[in-house]
């Protein structure tokens, strides 16, 4: 395989990882021991707000009331959008079955929603309206009966207003005034009058990202949503000025937010690699911040031979958006294994799947591609097996099971086939 990194990022997605470790780790055991009170303590030392931690009705009366049209608009055009492919996810995703496997043995599946989901939804940087969107009505489509959302308040004011419409009106039953590492401890732990959840989901900064790792098997996560990353698989057809601004749309996001170029035409990678700093130094502070310093530090452009290499290398890295602007799309398409999320053609964009066209954006990242998917209906569902038998099936059944757990040398299990051979008068 012939590829040149034309630029190579001196820092991984993983550089930090060993403080935040430490930091998240400190915090966990903290509330862990002084629970609601240290939610509070943290959230004042945090994010500067000593307000109420529970958003009440009353307040989402008054945020619906005073909402402009027009902004309450796009976010149900949003929900509408990811409700419906929610909704189509979940009638192809699977059912409920039975099937007789020899004579007279049953086995089969339900499907049934986890009882309590955490939704985490960021809200430092930007206020992530759509991430309310992504993790609630998917829960909700889902028949998840108690969806908490936890966010970072702001002071004086508490969650960002149009976050606290976004999560009332996709479903959500109970909204809290918590950002960081306190709001996951809050929604695991049953804090604020809650029940525990059952399954933290939402994207995160790395601090959020450690916590759901670090809590995993007491709950359950939907994936480790890293920093956010995307790549562009283009060739000699694609507009040079969309590949570049989509990088940078996504660059934005954050300091460590990887955005990788995969390409066979010299002429592209040079443009774009001119052309990213020019349109960074053209955003407003926070943005051009973050995008640059991204940009510096996990940006990549990548120059391949072949169609093959770019997809070979693409699956090499796993990324969690992936747009193919190829004249050769179908076999992209076909080809292309481990990525969060594909954006076909240069017509649909990561800004697009990340706001309002439907698919989610709560996807897998630092190469998690490779083995997950990203939040469906699926994650909040836990898909149990059960049997049942009728007596006479006891004489083929019960009788290899004796046998193999005498090969394996546990006769406990063999005596309980044994027990019901001979109460159903059948010989071993």
């Amino acid at each position: 395989m012939t590829i040149t990194y034309l630029k190579k990022s001196p820092k991984t997605s993983s550089t930090d990882d060993t403080k935040t470790r430490e930091i998240v780790e400190n915090i966990l055991k903290d509330i862990e021991q002084s629970k609601e009170e240290g939610c509070k303590e943290y959230s004042k030392k945090l994010d500067k707000y000593e307000g109420d931690v529970v958003v009440t009705k009353e307040k989402i009366e008054e945020i619906k009331k005073n909402l402009d049209q027009k902004t309450k608009d796009d976010i149900q055009f949003s929900h509408e959008r990811v409700r419906k492919f929610a909704e189509a996810q979940l009638k192809n995703y699977g059912q409920d079955f039975e099937v007789e496997l020899s004579d007279g043995l049953f086995a089969g599946q339900k499907l049934i929603p986890v009882n309590t989901a955490g939704c985490y939804v960021p809200a430092g940087r930007y206020a992530h309206i759509a991430s309310a969107v992504m993790s609630v009505t998917t829960a909700k489509v889902a028949g998840v009966k108690n969806i908490i959302v936890a966010s970072s308040p702001k002071p004086g004011v508490g969650v960002h207003p149009t976050i606290v419409y976004t999560a009332d009106l996709c479903g959500a039953d109970l909204i809290l005034n918590l950002g960081g590492v306190q709001g996951i401890a809050a929604m695991t732990n049953g804090l604020f009058g809650n029940a525990p959840a059952d399954i933290l989901v939402g994207p995160g900064n790395q601090f959020v990202a450690e916590a759901k790792r670090m809590l995993f098997g007491k709950v359950g996560i939907d994936l480790f949503a890293g920093p956010t990353e995307i790549a562009v698989i283009a060739d000699d057809k694609a507009d040079p000025e969309l590949v570049a601004v989509d990088l940078v749309g996504q660059a934005e996001h954050g300091y460590n937010s990887p955005a990788w170029l995969y390409t066979t035409s010299k002429t592209l990678a040079e443009y774009v690699i001119k052309r990213v700093p020019e349109l960074i130094a053209d955003l407003p502070d926070l943005p051009k911040e973050n995008a640059g310093a991204a940009w510096r530090d996990y940006g990549e452009v990548i120059l391949c031979d072949t169609d093959e290499e770019m997809a070979t290398i693409s699956d090499e890295y796993a990324p969690e958006h992936l747009e193919v602007q190829t004249q050769n799309l179908e076999w992209f398409h076909k080809r292309l294994k481990n990525y969060g999320s594909l954006f076909i053609g240069e017509e649909t964009t990561v800004a697009y799947g990340d706001k309002c066209s439907g698919t989610n954006h709560i996807l897998p990242t630092k190469g998690a591609g490779r083995y997950t998917g990203g939040l469906f209906v699926g994650k909040f569902i836990k898909t149990l097996s059960f049997q049942r038998m009728s007596k006479e099936s006891t004489k083929t059944v019960g009788a290899a099971c004796g046998r193999i757990s005498r090969y394996e040398g546990m006769e406990a299990h063999a005596r309980t086939a044994d027990a019901r051979l001979r109460k159903y008068g059948f010989s071993n």
